[in-house]
């Protein structure tokens, strides 16, 4: 389906070892005591909370309730005036809400980047006194299932035991194996991982094990989670209890579980994507990374499923760059004080239906540019990041397919800065920095270049598909 520059790579499932990065964070606010002016509107065209609270329900309060990254709860008058001062700081400075993809190249699902009047909103808003306005126009605040950022799950399937995180200041990789029995064969339209710890959990990408008819018949014994630092994964397997019972290997969908800061399992109209989870299966976390820290800590993460229709046509993913289809030019070796530019390439053999994108760096991410140019030397806009921002790292999903014809190439490009004007820089003074090797290249002191997609193939009246649905 691809080609790189130096060969033609089909993908008819997602790759292995797509990895990707750090915990939420949030903006931290602090609660300021103040008492609350008088709730009535003025009667003149100054806003109110009443204008305010569209804004707010819909770009913070996902994040800022009970249970979710942000550190404070946005759901009443209350809360967003006890803030006011620093929701019009972080709204004017841009840093709030998180959206670094930039609005003005393309546009995606679930954008939370302020406009230009929104902005300007909350600042009267706030200048004005932050008025509470006519509480009866007041729009009731959005309802949330506690445990996850989408709706109720069909089932919740926890960790067996729970996973000893140390503290001792590094990072550290596990596989976790979470054994799923049902009364029969059900389809699945998403999973949806939820962190116990937050500001630990770096990144998860996990697999979903299916295994057939009478080839096994025990799959909650044998080992229920390892930390990563095996070379023969076989024997591992064998521990784990994950095997056939005739020692053969079953069947093993990559990538189906995914976790990353800020991330949302992109939902797909029914029909489109989705994966069959048989009466015995295995969710395989391989690999869970957990980011450094200061204190022991016992993880018992989960994992929500959806269920949904058997789906007509299954989604395809692929990547670019680090462990991908496509050669990063030139080699990813970041000197220090150095600002440096990187670029990778791959040609498309056939036509796809792009769906969602994901580009992936860590610390010293500076920006991130990605375009395709068509057979006839057309440009068509994939994505552009100005201003990196390690802590948020979406998969960005389109409101229509961007159709890629045949002999279109994706170029992308990524800017890195290792000098001591990069706040986020870990090393003090700056030293060679590369993407290291196997585990290591997925430690946030290394580094990764990598641009990650999911598409369809191509068929016609695919660029009317509706996917915001």
């Amino acid at each position: 389906m691809f080609k790189s520059k130096t060969s033609v790579v089909a993908r008819k499932v997602p790759l292995v070892g797509i990895l990707l990065v750090l915990c939420c964070v949030s903006f931290l606010f602090s609660s300021c005591k103040q008492d609350n002016p008088q709730l009535q509107s003025t009667g003149n065209t100054e806003p109110t909370f009443v204008d305010i609270a569209p804004i707010i329900f819909k770009n913070c309060t996902p994040c800022h309730r009970k249970g979710e990254s942000g550190p404070i709860e946005l759901m009443t008058y209350d809360d967003v005036f006890k803030n006011k001062n620093k929701i019009r700081f972080v709204t004017q400075t841009k840093y709030m809400p998180p959206w670094p993809a930039d609005a003005q190249y393309t546009h995606f699902v679930g954008e939370r980047a302020l406009s230009v009047n929104e902005i300007d909103l909350i600042k009267r808003w706030v200048e004005n006194g932050a008025l509470k306005g006519d509480e009866s126009n007041i729009p009731s605040a959005p309802s949330f299932f506690t445990g996850s950022s989408i709706r109720k799950p069909d089932t919740v399937i926890k960790f067996k035991v729970p996973v000893p995180i140390k503290g001792n200041g590094t990072d550290h990789f596990y596989i976790v194996k979470i054994p799923v029995e049902l009364v029969k064969d059900t389809f699945v339209r998403y999973f949806e991982f939820v962190p116990a710890h937050r500001q630990l959990a770096h990144h998860v990408n996990g697999h979903l094990v299916n295994f057939e008819d009478e080839k096994k018949q025990d799959i909650q014994s044998g080992l229920n989670y390892a930390l990563d630092e095996f070379k023969d994964y076989k024997d591992l397997y064998k521990q784990m209890n994950i095997l056939n019972d005739d020692g053969t290997f079953p069947v093993l969908t990559p990538n189906t579980v995914y976790y990353l800061p800020g991330y949302t399992p992109p939902i797909y109209p029914e029909g489109i994507g989705g994966y069959t989870l048989n009466d015995k299966s295995i969710i395989l976390l391989k690999n869970i990374h957990y980011g450094p820290s200061g204190k022991d800590v016992m993880d018992s993460s989960y994992v929500n499923i959806f269920y949904g229709p058997k789906p007509k046509r299954p989604i395809y993913e692929t990547q670019m760059g680090t462990f991908g289809i496509s050669k990063i030019e030139p080699e990813l070796v970041l000197l220090p004080n150095k600002i440096q530019t990187f670029h990778t390439q791959a040609k498309i053999n056939n036509a796809i239906s792009l769906l969602a994108v994901n580009p992936h760096m860590h610390l010293l991410g500076k920006s991130f540019w990605a375009f395709a140019i068509g057979p006839t030397g057309d440009t068509i806009p994939l994505i552009r990041i100005k201003k990196w921002d390690f802590k948020w790292q979406y998969y960005y999903l389109y409101k229509h397919p961007v159709i890629l014809r045949a002999g279109t190439t994706i170029h992308a490009y990524g800017t890195f800065d290792n000098t001591t004007d990069n706040p986020f820089n870990p090393n003090r003074p700056p030293k060679l920095v590369t993407q290291g090797e196997g585990v290591r290249s997925m430690q946030t002191t290394e580094e990764m270049f990598q641009f990650i997609f999911s598409y369809l193939p191509y068929q016609a009246g695919d660029e009317n598909l509706d996917l915001s649905k």
